[in-house]
């Protein structure tokens, strides 16, 4: 890319993902004795240890990494964190607990290994026949309750966003790698109910949430983390079908993206390369790991010829501020924690700042993705 320093991208990104393998919980951890979902101080999400979806996001960057440079550290890593964990007992089956089965049912295509299988079966099959549905069959969005592995938080009727990454994304996997046709059309159908229900039609733009209940969105805000999963996330369910997709439906996801970067692109912060973390507030702080997503998903939209060039110096000046926000010891700095369904930019404002795995994930996924254009 014209004006990135390669070397210094290259460094940096071996930095975030050694940080990455060994990312513990903050040094104010206890703060965290008292959990506060508010402010994003939720015990669970930090670090690479547990079994959620900061860690599973995490999984997915270094997968993906790990495919391009194909090294045995980072395969063992994988390998162990998989093995380890299911060894000491998985938490609750919900939307968010789904998110490491996107990396494991993939991993496992080397490995082979019927307990992994087996687990990734299983989980399919309870996302099609137990997961709670909204009216008009959405996936609701279960997540994990706070301090109980156990237990969960139903979200009754509400889609967010962050469920197409998080679980649609594997459905379809799964469904595409053991031909299961119902399992597939299942995966179509969330993708278009939550294109229906989250997307603004005026700005392209994706709400947080929809709830049934009120039938509204919520605080009715563009949180960029929210919005990146759909940028990201979007073009990797469309690869999984290897050209089968029905092209009417894939015309229409693809132009909801293009529409949804336009806007993107002129949201930018043009001084710092990054996304405010609301992103039509400009009073907002500026967000590295919601960045690093679009970032990503524009680069690999360019990269596919869905995009047109006029989008380059957009994405020039998003590396230039990953780049920019990567610590001496490749902490990936400038990342919110965990974000509840808000109802109002506040919320999205006050959540807090500090080192997560889905940050360092996301830088890895974003200079990846320069790297290769």
């Amino acid at each position: 890319m014209t004006g990135i320093n390669q070397k210094e991208l290259e460094k940096k990104l071996d930095l975030v993902i050694e940080k990455l393998m060994n990312l513990d919980g903050p040094e104010t951890d206890k703060e965290l004795t008292v959990e506060g979902e508010k402010i994003g101080m939720i015990k669970r999400d930090f670090g690479i240890r547990e079994w959620d979806w900061p860690q599973g996001v995490g999984l997915y960057g270094l997968y993906q990494i790990m495919k391009i440079r194909g090294r045995e550290d980072y395969r063992d890593f994988l390998y162990q964190w998989f093995k380890g964990n299911m060894e000491a007992g998985l938490p609750s089956r919900n939307i968010n607990t789904t998110t490491p089965l996107l990396t494991l049912a993939e991993f496992n295509d080397e490995y082979q290994d019927p307990e992994f299988e087996k687990l990734c079966l299983d989980w399919a099959d309870w996302l099609m026949n137990c997961l709670p549905r909204t009216k008009e069959g959405g996936f609701q969005h279960v997540t994990s309750a706070i301090g109980d592995r156990q237990g969960v938080r139903l979200n009754a009727n509400e889609m967010w966003i962050d469920t197409l990454f998080m679980t649609v994304l594997f459905l379809n996997r799964m469904g595409q790698k053991y031909q299961r046709q119902e399992w597939i059309d299942e995966s179509i159908h969330q993708v278009l109910m939550h294109i229906k229900y989250l997307c603004d039609k005026e700005s392209g733009l994706f709400y947080h949430g929809w709830t049934f209940r009120e039938r509204n969105n919520f605080g009715g805000v563009f949180w960029c983390r929210g919005n990146s999963w759909f940028t990201l996330g979007i073009l990797d369910y469309i690869d999984m079908f290897h050209g089968t997709m029905n092209a009417g439906v894939k015309n229409f996801i693809i132009d909801t993206y293009k529409a949804q970067v336009a806007k993107l692109k002129e949201l930018q912060d043009k001084e710092s390369g990054l996304w405010h973390t609301v992103l039509t507030d400009s009073t907002s702080y500026l967000e590295t790991s919601g960045t690093a997503a679009i970032t990503a998903g524009i680069l690999k939209g360019i990269r596919y010829g869905i995009l047109d060039d006029s989008y380059l110096p957009c994405v020039t000046r998003a590396i230039q501020g990953i780049l920019n926000n990567i610590g001496e010891d490749g902490t990936v700095l400038n990342v919110s924690g965990g974000t509840g369904m808000g109802y109002n930019a506040d919320h999205y404002k006050n959540i807090i700042i500090a080192p997560m795995a889905y940050g360092q994930s996301l830088t890895i996924l974003a200079l990846a993705e320069a790297l290769k254009l």
